[in-house]
């Protein structure tokens, strides 16, 4: 598992990231932002969910674990949306 970003990737995170919008229903893939945040469950790293809601800026989503539906709250700096092209692809 990577634990820092490459050196070309240094430096402050992008705004529009950060600051990206989804919607009830998006399949997105959890993606961990080193910029942010020290305490991200490596476990949810890699895995993709969708989102049930929002609090605050931040968004709720269901994946799940094993036989289990968990629901993590996620910054947006951290995820990724998966089109249903990327998906059937893989």
């Amino acid at each position: 598992m990577i634990k820092r970003k490459s050196t070309k990737s240094r430096g402050k995170l992008k705004l529009s990231k950060y600051f990206q919008e989804f919607e009830t229903g998006d399949r997105v893939a959890i993606v961990r932002e080193h910029a942010l945040n020290p305490a991200f469950p490596f476990r949810i790293q890699g895995k993709s969910g969708v989102i049930s809601g929002q609090k605050g800026s931040y968004y709720v989503i269901k994946l799940m674990d094993g036989n289990e539906e968990k629901t993590y709250i996620i910054a947006p700096a951290h995820l990724k949306k998966v089109g249903a092209a990327e998906i059937k692809s893989k």
